[in-house]
């Protein structure tokens, strides 16, 4: 099951895309984080419905420092998972 969460709020210059990315990592999800040109964060995750549940709520709890005031969530074709391997972020230099 692959999901594309855009998270809004406080979410950039807070670190919540190294927060999410060792959450992820530490569920064993497989995707990707990053920064939104228009300052949301976009995640895309490939995992179980129990998976995906327990990276809902942690999204929704945030790093330290920021704020989360919604999350849309949309099911992504399947035929992206084949491309997801470890959780990494995107976009980091």
């Amino acid at each position: 099951m692959v999901r594309r969460y855009l998270v809004k709020g406080r979410v950039q210059g807070v670190g919540f895309r190294w927060y999410v990315q060792q959450e992820a990592s530490a569920l064993a999800l497989r995707g990707w984080v990053r920064n939104t040109t228009d300052g949301h964060v976009e995640v895309l995750a490939a995992s179980t419905p129990e998976q995906h549940e327990a990276l809902h709520a942690l999204l929704r709890r945030g790093s330290r420092g920021s704020r989360v005031d919604a999350i849309e969530v949309q099911d992504a074709p399947e035929i992206d998972a084949t491309r997801l391997e470890t959780f990494q972020i995107e976009g980091a230099w």
